[in-house]
Formats: structure tokens, sequence, C-alpha cells
């Protein structure tokens, strides 16, 4: 199938790690040659989703912090910001994050939680050396009805109704909505894209999704494998084979 639009996450599955590879340009211009759109659907912040439309020109829209906001680009290169998360949200979300911080002694929020405006983020590497604090932290969210998800890099939690794929939907609505999402494709490796594997049709796991299949309900409807396909090699890989 040719993809109308590609949907993508982007740590691990467009980047090698955190890394930009040669890749990722790559995957661009393909995409920029066949006129497909790509849409990277990230838990990182809205500053993230500035930066990546401001530097690659042939990026129109990002889908940041999980789904809780559309960043996007006016006629004239202006940046926008369509939140999806309301204001009573957002709100709660700011004084959850300081009982947060109050009740676990030396816990840090990402350096880009600052700019965060429908979420937060902890450094997963603050946490992985003392899983027995990160079970305590996830009970307590659950406790205050927080939401949270699991990227590669980061611990995402937030208030209200938000996920990857609801913020896709929204999308489609918005800007293709004589496009159905059966004639998209999406790209993911993490646990923060499983509201995707479970609706979407056309769903594709890089390689490297090995890592954290055991924990997945639902699955990609694929699954690339061998070290060629991990990241960003695979995404290429299997939109060259595509669109050939």
């Amino acid at each position: 199938m040719i993809p109308s639009i590609v949907f993508s996450d982007f740590d691990g599955t467009l980047t090698h790690h955190t890394d930009f590879t040669k890749d990722f340009f790559s995957i661009l211009e393909i995409l920029e040659k066949n006129s497909i759109p790509l849409v990277i659907v990230t838990g990182r912040s809205i500053s993230w989703g500035h930066f990546l439309l401001t530097h690659f020109s042939n990026l129109n829209h990002v889908i940041c912090e999980g789904g809780g906001v559309i960043v996007g680009r006016k006629k004239g290169n202006h940046l926008y910001n369509d939140y999806l998360v309301e204001e009573k949200d957002r709100t709660r979300l700011r004084t959850f994050s300081k009982a947060l911080l109050k009740k676990f002694h030396g816990l840090e929020l990402t350096i880009d939680s600052i700019g965060r405006r429908t979420d937060r983020a902890i450094e997963l590497d603050d946490l992985t050396e003392d899983l027995e604090r990160m079970k305590e932290i996830k009970a307590f969210m659950e406790k205050e009805k927080i939401n949270y998800s699991q990227s590669n890099v980061h611990l995402n939690f937030w208030c209200g109704e938000v996920s990857k794929y609801k913020a896709v939907v929204e999308f489609m609505k918005r800007n293709y909505s004589s496009i159905s999402l059966d004639q998209t494709v999406f790209f993911g490796d993490s646990l923060n894209d499983e509201s995707m594997f479970k609706n979407l049709s056309n769903t594709v796991g890089v390689s490297n999704i090995k890592s954290v299949l055991k924990k997945l309900e639902y699955e990609p409807s694929e699954i690339l494998v061998g070290e060629e396909n991990e990241g960003p090699k695979g995404v290429y890989n299997y939109l060259k084979s595509s669109l050939k």
C-alpha cells in the first residue's frame, strides 16, 4: 500500500536512540519526492515541535506531548499551537506536579517540562536505576487519577483524555477530512504508541520494538526484524520498498 500520509513516533523510530542519522534525512527526501506528508507523533514537548518545523521545511505539522497539542505552520511560515487539552486539566496538572515533587524528595522533571503545556515528563534515566521508586511514583499517579505512559526516554504524565490516536483522529478531521485513516501508515517502537497499534489498520513496528513487545497488549500489524530495520533504517527500508 502506498500511504496518503505517514505518521511516525520520533525517539527510537525516526532517531537512532536519541540521535539524528542520515536515515532521517533519507526518509524526508523519499516522502517529499512522492508528495506524501510526514506527521511526527511524539511525547516530546511543544518546543521540540517548534524545532522540527523551523529546521525541516517539508514538515508542516507535529503532534506533541503524547497527543496533547498539534503544532502547525501557517502561511508566512508562522507557527501555531492547537491545544487538545482543556484549561481545567492543564491547571490540575500544574497543581499535581507540585505535589509530586514535594512527595518524592529529589525528583526532578525534565528540563523541557518548563515549556510543556499539556503534560510533564521525568527522565527515565532518573528512574530505571531505582525501579521501586518508579513503582511508587506510578502508584501515586494512579491514586490521584493522573494518566501516564512510558516512551523510550520519558515517563510522561497528564490530566484529561489524551492519546496519540485521539490526537491523530482530531488532526485528520481538521486537516485531511477527505482521507481515511485506512489510507495512512504509522511507525512506532514504544509503549506510548499502543493506542495507534490498537486502533489503526496499518501500523509498523521497527525491529527495536522487540524490547517492549511482551509489555504490549496490542501489537503493530507488521513488525520488522533484524538490525538493518532498527529505528529510522527500518522506516526508510519499508518506505523504499512500498514506494518503488
